[in-house]
Order: structure tokens, then C-alpha cells, then sequence
């Protein structure tokens, strides 16, 4: 505790931290108020009820901080500049233009950024229309006109434009990544109302041994994330001597890390988005439909309802599936073989080229596997926890839990790198 509390007050006497620190909060403190700032027309008490019997309306709140249920003006939050950043690393893989843009350096990242800017515009307003569609036929809006429909899309993709604009702000003048921080103060910014919920819920039901039990295992999910997401396998490379003129070059040895979670939690999205899709449709079958596809739809909800058995064990495989898909997008053995090849470097008892890469995809493919495990139990949490403790508004869950123990791993090394540069150059003065 003690060398916590010295951190923070070696990080407020330093200026130019302090500053940043102070930018931040402020930053953040603007989004919750906007946060309750809603949109007209809507039936409050409905869209709590829609909510909570649906998970991935419930996933888009967590991702939104809370502001999808109150239906504010950054209702949307920001899923549209998530999704759009998925698709053009995705395109980057596919058009050979964009992947020379990534190679490009800092001036390649300005180009994409401001394309997922672009695009972020009409997924926005797309997401906000149907997200109108949807509550208007669970009534819960009541909004029928032209003009107040089109007020309520731009609204929503205005606010997603001044979040996306806010965590601009956030990464060139704050603490960290503006994007990661905001969702993680949408996230922590729900906590005092799960936990009252949660306290409630417990002392009227005389369930302290299982809310002791539900501690236990968020304590253990914590630990577990942290371990997964400062888990690297590292990998020794060699590079062999040369001689440039009079100079001798090379010989040095480094290490290539291989994370064991290079996908982030960014698998639990896509899969979340699919797992849904079933129950989705039945639900459209069984009420718009008649016959054989009004019972198919009846078939499928009573057999993948959210939660069950069968939904958990599809969740589970879709995100083992989407982490080694995601992973191979990010990470190329290949390109990385020949990279090491081009500077002179291999990996000691391996040929270099083709046989450096079979050897770093069969080494990425173990430890991805672990991380997709993980990644899997992680999604599926809040479910089982339900089942052991009985408590059904669980605090906070395990892709929630995730974002937030990740985003305070990379801001507290931004911050500890600072503060040690910052001592080397008053060192050096």
C-alpha cells in the first residue's frame, strides 16, 4: 500500500503528469454527464426490461457505460469506431494498398485513422437506425414522424463522433489510450449501481455464502487476467556477425515475444455478435411467422435460450475460433520470418525463412490455444457464476472484468515509463 500511495505522489509532483492526469479525469467527467442527457420519446421502464433479457444489448451497455440503457445521446458509445477499426485491419489482409499503409509508419496510421473516421460515420448512423427499428417494435419508443426519427440518428452519431473526438483528446493530451480509458470509465462508472443491486439482492435472498463464493472467483478471474495478458512466450533470436568496411556489425542476441493473448477481447465481440443471431431470428419466426418456422423459432428459443447449455458451449467455440482467426490476422509468421531474415537474424537451431516460420506458427498456435481457453471461460463466466451462486445480476462480467484489468496494465506502464524518463532527464541535467 505504502509503495502504491509513494507512485501516486511522485506522479502529481511531476508537472507535465500531473497535467495529463488532471486532462483525463477531466475528459471523463465530461462523458458522465453527457451520459445523462437522453433521448425524447422513449419509455424508460420498457427499454430496462427489454434490457435485461438480452445479452447483447446488455454487452453494447457495458461497452457504452451504462448509456444504452438510459438511451442517452452517446448511446451508441463506441462500437461503430470499434467496428470500423476491425473492419480496415480485416481489409488490410485483402487489399495490399492498405497493408503498405500499415508499413508506412506514423504517417500510414494518420491516412487509416482518418478512414476509420470516415467510416465510423455511417456505421453509426446505420447502428442508430436499427437500433430505432428495434425498440420501436418492443414499443419502447413511440416516436412515429419523419423529422423526430431523423433527429434521433443524428443525435446518436453525433454523440459517437464527440466520443470518438474525446478520445483523440484523451491519447494526444491524457494518460493512456483515449478509446481503452473511456470504456473503462463507462465500465467502472456502472459499478456503484451493480454492487447496491447485487447488495440488495443478496441480504433479501440470505445469500452471503454465495456472494463470499462470487468474490472468490472474481478475485480469481483478476488473477487469471493478468496473468494471461503479461503471459509471453519468449522466443531468442541471433544475429550473425557482419563486416561493413572496417566496422564489425551484429552478433548480438535479442528475444521476439510472443503474447499469449494477442487478440485482446476483441473475439468476444465478434462472437457475442453471432451466438445472438439464433435467437434473434426465432424470435422473428415465432412472432412474424406461422407453421413449421413459427415452431422452428419456438424450438430454437427454448433450446438456445441465453445461458443454457447448448448457447454456452456455441459461445465458448465461436471465441476459441474467432481468437485464432484474429490471432493470424494480427500476427504473420511469414512476414516476421522474413523480416528476422532480412537483418541477419534466426532463431538458433532453425533455418531461417520457411522453417522459422513453421516453427513460430506451431509455437503461436500452443499458446493461443491457452489464451483462447481462457478467452472462452472468460465469456461464458457470468453464466456459470449464476449457476454456482444463484445471484442473478452478477457484479460485473468477465469481459467487463477483462477490459478493465487491460486497461489499467497498459495505463499504469505508460505512467511508470514516464515517470522513469522523466528521472533520467533530470539525471542528465
Amino acid at each position: 500500500m505504502n509503495r502504491i500511495i509513494k507512485f501516486f505522489v511522485t506522479v502529481w509532483k511531476i508537472p507535465d503528469l500531473r497535467k495529463k492526469v488532471i486532462f483525463t479525469l477531466a475528459m471523463i467527467v465530461v462523458v458522465r454527464l453527457f451520459a445523462h442527457l437522453t433521448v425524447p420519446g422513449v419509455n424508460a421502464n420498457l427499454l430496462k426490461d427489454f434490457f435485461s433479457r438480452n445479452e447483447i444489448l446488455q454487452f453494447l451497455d457495458i461497452m457504452s457505460g451504462g448509456t444504452l440503457a438510459n438511451f442517452s445521446v452517446i448511446a451508441l458509445g463506441l462500437n461503430p469506431y470499434i467496428n470500423s477499426s476491425i473492419i480496415f485491419q480485416l481489409l488490410g489482409l485483402v487489399f495490399p494498398k492498405l497493408e503498405e499503409m500499415q508499413k508506412e509508419g506514423e504517417s500510414g496510421r494518420q491516412k487509416i485513422n482518418q478512414y476509420t473516421r470516415y467510416l465510423t460515420v455511417p456505421l453509426a448512423a446505420v447502428q442508430a437506425f436499427g437500433m430505432y427499428v428495434l425498440l420501436k417494435s418492443q414499443s419502447v419508443i413511440t416516436v412515429v414522424n419523419p423529422i423526430s426519427i431523423l433527429a434521433i440518428i443524428v443525435t446518436m452519431t453525433a454523440g459517437t463522433i464527440f466520443l470518438m473526438w474525446l478520445g483523440e483528446l484523451i491519447s494526444e493530451n491524457g494518460i493512456g489510450n483515449g478509446i481503452s480509458i473511456l470504456i473503462f470509465a463507462g465500465i467502472v462508472g456502472r459499478l456503484p449501481v451493480i454492487i447496491f443491486q447485487t447488495r440488495a439482492t443478496v441480504f433479501s435472498q440470505g445469500q452471503l455464502i454465495n456472494l463470499a463464493i462470487l468474490i472468490v472467483m472474481a478475485v480469481l478471474v483478476i488473477f487469471g487476467i493478468v496473468i494471461i495478458t503479461e503471459g509471453r512466450r519468449q522466443i531468442l533470436i541471433q544475429y550473425a556477425k557482419r563486416i561493413k568496411g572496417d566496422k564489425l556489425y551484429g552478433g548480438q542476441s535479442t528475444y521476439l515475444p510472443l503474447r499469449v493473448n494477442q487478440a485482446g477481447v476483441i473475439p468476444i465481440i465478434f462472437a457475442v455478435s453471432l451466438v445472438i443471431m439464433p435467437t434473434t431470428v426465432a424470435n422473428f419466426l415465432s412472432r412474424g411467422a406461422s407453421g413449421s418456422l413459427a415452431n422452428l423459432g419456438s424450438w430454437i428459443l427454448v433450446n438456445f435460450q441465453q445461458g443454457g447449455l447448448a448457447y454456452n458451449i456455441i459461445y465458448f467455440i465461436l471465441v476459441v475460433g474467432f481468437t485464432f482467426f484474429y490471432t493470424a490476422v494480427v500476427f504473420n509468421p511469414v512476414k516476421i520470418s522474413d523480416e528476422i531474415k532480412k537483418h541477419g537474424g534466426f532463431v538458433p537451431g532453425i533455418r531461417p525463412g520457411s522453417s522459422t516460420a513453421t516453427y513460430l506458427n506451431y509455437i503461436l498456435n500452443r499458446i493461443t490455444l491457452a489464451g483462447a481457453i481462457f478467452l472462452g471461460m472468460v465469456a461464458i463466466l457470468p453464466s456459470i457464476a449464476q449457476n454456482i451462486t444463484g445471484i442473478t445480476n452478477v457484479m460485473l462480467g468477465g469481459t467487463g472484468i477483462l477490459i478493465v484489468v487491460s486497461v489499467i496494465l497498459e495505463t499504469s506502464k505508460q505512467i511508470e515509463s514516464m515517470v522513469v524518463m522523466r528521472s533520467y532527464e533530470r539525471f542528465l541535467k
